[in-house]
């Protein structure tokens, strides 16, 4: 189940940069996927400890309405692979599949990370 603890351990990038004096000195953090949700502190640890507080309040209101949370891109990267299916399966997979507006891939996936328990 994807919640806060789920979103909370996956690995999302943090960048940070110096802020100018004009911008009130100091480091700036931010979550390179979710640029909005951004920390800033005095050394890079407490900006990036800012951050992850930021993040942490953004995920109990997106969780509370029911918003779609992004993930990181890089688990978003996909592969190609061959897998033998039984015909069988596979036309009733496709049926499934074109009454729900859906591709097998999709089906596929969604499949087998309920099944994993995700």
């Amino acid at each position: 189940m994807k919640n806060r603890a789920y979103y909370l351990n996956l690995e999302y990038g943090i960048a940070t940069r110096n802020l100018t004096e004009k911008e009130g000195g100091g480091i700036l953090a931010y979550y390179t996927d979710l640029p909005f949700i951004a920390g800033d502190g005095e050394s890079m640890e407490e900006a990036i400890n800012d951050a992850k507080s930021a993040f942490a309040c953004y995920l109990d209101v997106a969780l509370e309405e029911g918003e779609i949370i992004k993930e990181p891109s890089h688990l978003m990267k996909t592969k190609r692979i061959n897998i033998t299916i039984p015909l069988y399966a596979l036309e009733q997979i496709d049926n499934y599949t074109k009454s729900h507006n859906i591709n097998r891939s999709t089906f596929l996936v969604e499949s087998a990370l309920k099944r994993v328990g995700i």
